[in-house]
């Protein structure tokens, strides 16, 4: 039998983002696990310009980086401060989905505004158990109880399926690639 390892610090890939917890109870697991498609998504915009930012995918498609960056804003507003929190908060950007772009907001000012988000959906499950519920504001599915387990999960699946866009757009632009 293999000696168990202990590690004090946090493991990091190369590239500086965090390895997800490998063992360990759910909520530190999937917290660990949305940490690292957030710094996913940072790390696919890392070392680009605005105007590499918003370069579209293909056409007819006008999907880019600052969209996506804009529109997970919107997505971490909308479940932590409206679903889970209950909080009647506008959207985060006029547009309401964010993936328009303004030529007055670049890559930095929407950086700024993800990370507010993300802090401000951290504030509001600190110390909330996996079983603690919110209700869907809106949509097909208004009015339904969700729990915080199933937040972070769908957050998780959210991230995973925008970062393999993000993951063609960066190739697209500077064929960079990479997990």
């Amino acid at each position: 039998m293999l000696p168990r390892m202990t590690i004090d610090a946090p493991l990091t890939l190369p590239d500086g983002r965090p390895v997800p917890l490998l063992t360990g109870d759910e909520l530190p697991m999937l917290e660990s696990w949305l940490a690292f498609h957030r710094a996913t998504l940072e790390l696919k915009c890392a070392g680009l310009d605005d105007q590499q930012v918003r370069q579209p995918a293909a056409e007819p498609s006008e999907l880019t980086l600052l969209g996506l960056v804009q529109h997970l804003a919107e997505v971490e507003r909308n479940w932590f401060q409206r679903v889970f929190a209950g909080l009647d908060v506008p959207p985060v950007f006029e547009e309401g989905t964010g993936y328009a772009l303004d030529a007055g907001r670049g890559l930095d000012a929407a950086l700024a505004v993800w990370r507010r988000e993300i802090a401000r959906g951290r504030e509001l499950i600190a110390g909330r158990p996996l079983d603690a519920t919110g209700r869907i504001a809106d949509g097909p599915m208004a009015g339904l109880e969700v729990a915080l387990r199933w937040v972070l999960i769908h957050m998780i699946e959210e991230y995973a399926r925008h970062n393999g866009h993000a993951d063609i757009l960066r190739e697209r632009i500077d064929g960079v690639t990479g997990t």
